[in-house]
């Protein structure tokens, strides 16, 4: 059970994360879940032993967490300290005793062209739920989209004339994001047939819904992207975000600027951005040595 000044301490520190910093909140939920990991297992000493930072760390690396988990996890907390010393809550800055772990670097899971177009293809395009599906996985994929930024999509900021979204991503901050003309065609056909038809006489702006006429939830999303990768016969694993590692790839793959597919993805630092280049690296390697006899 996690000690009641700490417990409380934490609550204090995403209330400023909130108000003072103006973070999302599925920001916030993340460092939420994050000290509550810490919580469970720090005791009551947490205010000037280092011993429950190091516990929490080594724990993350016998789990087997990511290098980039393990940094994240720890940053929340080395951030939560940082709060408490400034507000009298702790009495030594344990983070400055603690070495902060690597976030080491993977390769995000990228789909080929030809699993991507099996995948928006498989729902079928007689069925309501199918056309509605068809619009989700376009954008996701078309748009580069954050599952979180396309279930919070509203109908005011769908341009299909203009072809664009103007989405609302991390921070709260706006970009404005292409769309191709089947992403156009997609949402045209979804917007004027099922969402009409779900949204009569119940009113919403949002531009995903179910039958009911509420917007969909993230999970929603996370479970109809995989039921249409398995119906296209992809073994890989496939998530919401595996659309918006492949839409980064495709785009460098094809030649486009980094400075562009920074914009296009809403990152902050092009550092983040740059992940891909690694990747389209990592790519070519492979196409190397399968194709060259003198690999």
């Amino acid at each position: 059970m996690a000690d009641p000044a700490l417990a409380s301490a934490i609550e204090s520190f995403l209330v400023e994360l909130r108000v003072e910093r103006g973070l999302s909140p599925l920001t916030i939920s993340a460092y939420r879940r994050d000290l509550a990991q810490f919580a469970e297992q720090a005791g009551t000493n947490w205010p000037d032993d280092p011993a429950p930072l190091m516990d929490f760390v080594r724990r993350l690396q016998v789990a087997g967490a990511r290098g980039s988990t393990q940094a994240r996890k720890s940053a929340a907390v080395r951030s939560f300290y940082g709060f408490a010393l400034r507000e009298g809550l702790a009495t030594r800055d344990v983070p400055a005793l603690v070495d902060a772990p690597r976030p080491g670097s993977y390769l995000p899971d990228v789909l080929s062209p030809e699993d991507v177009a099996a995948i928006l293809d498989a729902p079928p395009e007689s069925d309501p739920m199918g056309i509605r599906d068809r619009a989700i996985l376009e954008l996701l994929y078309g748009c580069g989209l954050r599952v979180s930024e396309l279930v919070g999509l509203d109908t005011d900021r769908v341009d299909l004339p203009g072809l664009q979204v103007r989405v609302i991503g991390k921070g709260n901050k706006e970009r404005r994001v292409p769309m191709g003309e089947e992403a156009r065609e997609r949402l045209h056909r979804y917007r004027a047939g099922p969402r009409a038809e779900w949204t009569a006489g119940k009113p919403t702006p949002a531009v995903f819904v179910g039958s009911r006429g509420r917007r969909l939830a993230r999970e929603t999303v996370w479970r109809l992207v995989k039921r249409w990768a398995d119906a296209a016969g992809v073994t890989e694993r496939v998530t919401p975000h595996t659309f918006r590692h492949s839409f980064a790839t495709h785009l460098l793959e094809g030649g486009a600027d980094l400075r562009v597919v920074q914009a296009l993805l809403g990152h902050a630092s092009i550092s983040t951005t740059q992940l891909y280049t690694h990747l389209t690296g990592e790519r070519v390697r492979e196409v190397y040595s399968r194709a060259h006899p003198r690999a």
